[in-house]
C-alpha cells in the first residue's frame, strides 16, 4: 500500500471519529473545548508543513497542502469564538478616567 493510500485511509477514519466524537459533545462544553481542539489543529500544521516540506510526491504535498488549510481555518475560528466568548465577560460601561 502506497504512502498516499495510508494517508487517505488516516484521513477517512480521522475524519468518521471526530464526526462521532462532536456528535457526542453537549453545547455547553463546546466553547472549552476549543483551546484543546486549537492545540491539536497546531499539531495538525507542523505535521502537515513537514510532509509539505519532505516529501516529493506532488499527491502528498496537496494533501499536505488541504490539511494545514482546515487545520489553519479550525485555529483561526477557535481564536474567534474564544475572542468572542471573552468579550461577554468584559464590562459594558467602564468609568471615566479621574484626571489628576
Amino acid at each position: 500500500m502506497s504512502a498516499l493510500h495510508e494517508s487517505l485511509w488516516v484521513l477517512l477514519l480521522g475524519s468518521l471519529l471526530g464526526l462521532e466524537l462532536i456528535g457526542k459533545v453537549p453545547p455547553t462544553l463546546h466553547t472549552p473545548l476549543m483551546s484543546g481542539a486549537n492545540a491539536i489543529s497546531g499539531i495538525t500544521m507542523l505535521a502537515a508543513l513537514a510532509l509539505i516540506g519532505s516529501t516529493p510526491d506532488p499527491s502528498l504535498r496537496l494533501l499536505g497542502a488541504i490539511a494545514l488549510g482546515f487545520a489553519l481555518f479550525n485555529v483561526i475560528g477557535g481564536f474567534l469564538v474564544t475572542d468572542r466568548m471573552l468579550a461577554m465577560f468584559q464590562s459594558r460601561h467602564r468609568p471615566a478616567k479621574e484626571s489628576s
